[in-house]
């Protein structure tokens, strides 16, 4: 049974090819014209998702070709011009990388940062407050009179450790559940996924699908691939029952990538319920090489197919949308959290 292990391996393979097509491109002419076919010609054939984005990719070709040419064309405007065309795709796993800049999707970073459902402020001075506690990447502290548990993760670059998690359990055991906030949380590490769902009742239940581009054509994959949980033997006595009250995962524009994976894992598991904003997306692993002058590429060639069969690449809808109130924030009120803590104590 494959397991969740199963994107470590997709994650090496494509780092091997990576390295390969960077070795064996280096013969490649590396004049602007070239340099900007190469790349359209390898996002052409090997990006994942432009049915999903509603790119037409030969319209961007003669938006940006015209724009190019050989001779004394400058390389920061071959840059641009190239930076530019990657950025039709709105893709924030979509990066062109020279030893004087690295390009940044602008429309995926607007909406993380414009469209934030949370108020840091109003979270640390009056959920977690003065006293919260802090355990690994956990800010944490208990709410509505001591009957919710409510767990800051900022980051899925912060380790989780199991006795991380074994405190945290142990310290609201007597909550009626718990609500973790993943709101700006823009990715990180994929064994974090696998460990923070590890306190949850895993059985080897299908968490969700994958596939990888396998030709040049634009609707090209492999068969998809299931990813199971880890299967969990609760009768070994050294083995911690697993967390099966309410769990509220507060998500937002912000909560990208390894975010949105985590997301659409929640659907395997009957007590979590997704509150908030749509995630960021970013559900496409990234793959990369070296153009013909030297630069680096990456973009995403694979696609994530969620239990419902919805490719949630642009955002994974919440259970229950809650936008931020202005009016509850100027009085220290964050309204997605206390619609969360209804849900757990209903």
């Amino acid at each position: 049974m494959k397991k969740l292990h199963v994107l470590f391996l997709l994650l090496i393979g494509i780092a091997a090819a990576s390295c390969e097509r960077a070795f064996m491109e280096a013969d490649e002419p590396a004049n602007p014209v070239n340099v900007f076919d190469y790349l359209w010609n390898k996002v052409d054939q090997q990006y994942a998702f432009f049915d999903v984005k509603g790119v037409d990719w030969d319209s961007v070709y003669e938006v940006y070709r015209p724009k190019v040419s050989d001779g004394d064309m400058h390389i920061d405007s071959l840059f641009q011009v190239c930076a530019a065309m990657l950025n039709t795709l709105q893709d924030g796993h979509t990066n062109l990388i020279s030893k004087f800049d690295v390009s940044h999707n602008d429309s995926v970073y607007y909406r993380m940062y414009a469209e934030r459902n949370i108020n840091t402020e109003v979270v640390v001075l009056n959920y977690l407050t003065v006293n919260y506690h802090t355990t690994g990447g956990f800010a944490h502290n208990a709410i509505r009179d001591g009957e919710v548990a409510y767990i800051r993760y900022s980051s899925f670059m912060d380790a989780i450790t199991e006795d991380n998690l074994s405190y945290l359990l142990d310290r609201y055991k007597d909550c009626k559940g718990l609500i973790l906030d993943l709101r700006q949380n823009g990715g990180g590490s994929i064994d974090n996924i696998r460990q923070l769902l590890s306190i949850f009742d895993n059985h080897g239940q299908p968490l969700y699908q994958t596939q990888i581009k396998s030709g040049p054509g634009h609707d090209e994959f492999k068969e998809l691939t299931t990813v199971y949980a880890d299967s969990t033997d609760y009768s070994d006595p050294f083995t911690e029952e697993p967390y099966t009250k309410p769990v509220a995962v507060l998500i937002d524009r912000g909560s990208y990538s390894a975010t949105s994976f985590f997301a659409i894992c929640t659907m395997a598991y009957p007590n979590i319920r997704l509150f908030g904003d749509y995630s960021g997306g970013g559900l496409g692993l990234p793959n990369g090489g070296a153009l013909p002058n030297g630069w680096t590429y990456r973009f995403s060639i694979t696609r994530t197919i969620a239990l419902d069969g919805g490719n949630y690449e642009n955002g994974v809808p919440p259970a229950e949308r809650v936008i931020l109130d202005p009016a509850c924030t100027a009085q220290g009120i964050d309204n997605v959290i206390e619609a969360a803590a209804d849900w757990i104590l209903q």
